[in-house]
């Protein structure tokens, strides 16, 4: 039976908790702000997610709800304002009740069975929410006709303080997996009450980008979510470690002195405002709070030594942009001479070979971009050459990869094909200033990923009609989808630049 509308402007939903209300826009069906968990504020915090209180009536779900808090991109960062991530906390506000979804789909109740996209928010572990811009899923729902989801969840200290080892009652042992276990959550939510809105709980795709990635490929890893997706794809995030307890450790201690309290007062972390943890926070650093390997709820690490078990069914695409690493500098003008002094200072007598392979294949290329190129393959793209070479390695399920070339337009080229790009072509939204805002280079190059992206979460396979044959990913051939103005495949692209790298001693960070 299909959802109740009232003048097609608005429409009802029902979940497990009770009613809701959304927004109809060209036929696509809106819900925000959806509760798939309950406040994890006072006694719920740094504890595992709890299901949302049952509710009366209808509730509205028309805006965005609450983020996660954290420290918003600097306004001054243009990057930041490339990808909207200094506009934090705008849509929907921010506190502890946190745990909410966000639902695009064509139709309710049809008996649809259409795949569902459920996207992971990138921002590291720190910061970001499925309320950005970039995440809409109105264009996808309503061109492709799938189910988009996307989620909020707890960040940093909020999400992943490892207690228990810096003295706290046994009772906090899983908060350093708390972020993770919301998402889970969230899936669990999907699984209950996606075919309410159209969608098939069996076909459900998880992806993310940059920190989006990291979390899709943990939950690859995490028995509490084996068999809540069938499909995953990392951007520009390939993870193959967590934070070790011992590591953890120190980064739990300094937030618990930076808020005054000690190990007989520990508990009371509980009781200070969010605005007080976000503060000490601050001040000890939320980079430092990522998801923690306990020895219970995860067992391993995501891709070390091998593949996870947990997912060795379940089809994988991964990928970078040519740019990745832009993201981290600020020195726009950086001169030849600079940007060699700052490669022999990091690398030695090893940058004199780098510089000769990069400037041989791309020699009219700016130092800025040159220099966001070399970092972005010493981490970015070694990590995700792991990642996908452990996957086959695996011989289940097959992987896939992609490379993002096309230089986007936004801030006149200035970051080239940059750390998010992909984002929104993945989404269909053309309109964003990092795509071109609208222009026709990144609408072809849009409709290219977005088809292969809504082919992959029907079936397994990125083939489709826009994009010439797609293999598989091995380690023998390497192929390697390349968007770009024209896109091509390509087996093993700038082969000798990986090989170069993988005699480089191992990256400790994304960024080499």
């Amino acid at each position: 039976m299909p959802g109740a509308e009232t003048d097609g402007i608005f429409c009802i939903a029902e979940t497990a908790s009770g009613k809701i209300q959304g927004l109809v826009n060209a036929s696509v069906r809106q819900f925000k702000g959806v509760p798939y968990g309950a406040s994890t504020g006072g006694e719920n915090r740094f504890m595992p997610p709890k299901k949302p209180v049952p509710w009366a009536g209808t509730r509205e779900c028309i805006g965005y709800g609450q983020i996660s808090p954290q420290v918003p991109t600097d306004a001054k960062n243009l990057y930041g304002q490339l990808i909207h991530f200094d506009l934090a906390g705008g849509a929907g506000g921010m506190g502890e009740d946190c745990l909410h979804l966000n639902i695009w789909t064509p139709a309710l109740r049809d008996g649809g069975k259409r795949a569902v996209l459920f996207s992971i928010h990138g921002g590291g572990f720190a910061i970001g929410s499925g309320n950005c811009e970039l995440f809409d899923g109105a264009q996808l729902a309503l061109r492709d006709d799938v189910v988009v989801v996307t989620v909020t969840h707890r960040l940093a200290s909020f999400g992943y303080t490892s207690l228990v080892d810096a003295g706290a009652p046994e009772e906090f042992a899983m908060s350093g997996c708390a972020g993770i276990m919301d998402i889970v959550l969230a899936l669990e939510w999907v699984r209950d009450n996606i075919s309410n809105f159209g969608g098939d709980p069996d076909r459900v795709m998880i992806f993310g980008q940059s920190g989006g990635g990291w979390k899709t490929g943990i939950l690859l890893a995490t028995d509490a979510a084996k068999g809540l997706f069938h499909r995953a794809a990392v951007q520009s995030g390939s993870v193959l470690r967590l934070q070790t307890r011992d590591e953890a450790a120190g980064a739990a201690a300094a937030l618990i002195a930076a808020l005054g309290l000690t190990k007989n007062s520990i508990a009371d972390i509980q009781k200070v405002p969010w605005q007080t943890l976000l503060a000490a926070q601050a001040v000890t650093g939320a980079n430092l709070f990522s998801p923690v390997l306990d020895g219970s709820y995860w067992r391993n690490h995501p891709f070390d030594p091998v593949a996870p078990s947990q997912s060795a069914d379940v089809p994988l695409i991964v990928s970078t942009t040519l740019d990745d690493a832009g993201l981290f500098f600020p020195n726009y003008d950086v001169s030849e001479e600079d940007l060699e002094t700052f490669l022999h200072a990091r690398y030695a007598d090893a940058s004199q070979e780098m510089l000769k392979l990069y400037k041989s294949k791309w020699p009219e290329k700016k130092p800025f971009l040159l220099q966001a190129q070399i970092i972005t393959d010493a981490g970015f793209r070694r990590f995700a050459y792991a990642q996908a070479d452990l996957k086959a390695a695996q011989r289940g399920a097959p992987v896939y990869m992609y490379r993002w070339d096309w230089p986007g337009p936004g801030f006149d080229g200035l970051y080239g094909a940059v750390h998010a790009i992909d984002v929104a072509a993945s989404f269909r939204n053309v309109r964003d200033p990092i795509l071109g805002a609208g222009c026709m280079t990144g609408r072809n190059l849009s409709d290219r990923l977005a088809a292969s992206w809504v082919a992959f979460a029907k079936t397994g396979s990125p083939q489709n009609d826009l994009v010439e044959n797609w293999p598989a990913y091995n380690s023998v051939d390497r192929a390697t989808m390349i968007f770009d103005d024209p896109s091509h495949l390509t087996n093993d692209p700038n082969r000798e630049i990986r090989e170069f790298w993988s005699r480089m001693p191992p990256a400790s960070t994304v960024f080499g």
